[in-house]
């Protein structure tokens, strides 16, 4: 039996869709990760309960993050991206959290770039606080060890493929590090990020989404948490294109999930296609109830996803709207990128 809702929220479904599809479904993802890091840091005495922990969000961390301090103790101090919504202030403030929003803004550079100033006039203020750093602490990698059990015992890990959003880096670099390690050595497993155009993590600032930068499997600034080097394939997904997939994944297989599952799920189909032999797992990190207006209501304007499909790139000048694919190879980040990480400073 559980002990606190947040253990409850953070555990999967795994649902077969057909023979060789499979939902990684979540309810809220991150909730696994900061519940790990959290218990981490008590364990090893680098927080004690009654402490504050503080770190910045756009949304669905900061929930993740109030739900394990609410287990353990401790107070939530969160700097909030100007899209933290209503309802999710609402929670935050019925579970004792402190939230600080920045002022509306339309620039997602500027609004990362304003959190991260604040974040450090805070630490300034209060230096006992302990800043969780989601994007670069890999303490958020230790949430996704049973996961990867779990799957390697329903699904095996003989010609799987992983597929999700990239942002921070942790949940599908963590998944694709445990399953492929064995005591009979390195399992068949394969990685494939999903970024929207805009991102930098894989260099395609160049390339800009007409709509939105597709929340939580992107980033304007680089991420200490990305290895570069676990990845094979990536594909770059749209709004539109994330939308189509969206309301397909609802539609035939009832699944109501978020933008980021749709453009997985789009990204899935395609793999599952290319390499007949292989069992392909996507990721659904949320549900689809902050998407009901922005996608869901626009459900008639879906294109069919039989009329979607990616445009094979070598190079990333080659990307274009509103879907491209290009093999990675487990390529390390290039010098540029590695020197962009050095360059956004401590985060």
């Amino acid at each position: 039996m559980d002990q606190h809702i947040a253990e409850s929220i953070g555990r999967p479904d795994l649902i077969r869709l057909d023979d060789r599809l499979v939902c990684l479904r979540f309810e809220t993802m991150k909730v696994v990760s900061a519940l790990a890091a959290v218990r981490h840091l008590l364990d090893t005495r680098v927080v004690r309960r009654g402490d504050t922990l503080l770190d910045s969000s756009s949304g669905i961390y900061a929930y993740a993050l109030a739900l394990a301090c609410h287990r353990h103790g401790m107070r939530c101090h969160i700097v909030g991206s100007t899209t933290v919504d209503h309802t999710l202030r609402t929670q935050l403030a019925v579970l004792g959290a402190t939230l600080e929003q920045m002022e509306p803004c339309s620039d997602l550079k500027l609004d990362q770039k304003r959190r991260v100033e604040r974040i450090h006039e805070i630490l300034a203020e209060h230096p006992e606080y302990h800043w969780m750093r989601q994007y670069h602490d890999d303490v958020h990698y230790l949430g996704y060890r049973e996961i990867a059990d779990r799957i390697r015992d329903e699904a095996g890990t003989d010609g799987l493929t992983v597929v999700g959003g990239v942002g921070s880096g942790a949940s599908t670099g963590a998944l694709a590090r445990y399953l492929r390690a064995t005591p009979a050595g390195p399992a068949d497993v394969e990685l494939v990020g999903v970024q929207p155009y805009g991102s930098v993590t894989f260099g395609a600032e160049h390339v800009s989404d007409p709509e939105i930068i597709i929340a939580g499997i992107g980033s304007s600034i680089p991420f200490g948490n990305v290895s570069h080097e676990l990845y094979d394939t990536l594909h770059w997904i749209s709004f539109d294109a994330a939308l189509a997939g969206s309301v397909d994944l609802l539609r035939r297989h009832a699944v109501f999930a978020g933008l980021s599952t749709g453009a997985g799920y789009l990204a899935a189909r395609h793999e599952r296609d290319r390499s007949p032999g292989r069992t392909v797992l996507f990721i659904a990190a949320d549900t689809g109830h902050r998407y009901v207006d922005t996608v869901y209501a626009r459900h008639r304007e879906a294109a069919p996803i039989a009329d979607l499909a990616p445009r094979e790139v070598s190079d990333r000048s080659r990307l274009a709207l509103p879907w491209s694919r290009m093999r990675w190879n487990r390529a390390p980040a290039t010098r540029q990128q590695l020197s962009d990480a050095v360059e956004a400073g401590p985060w």
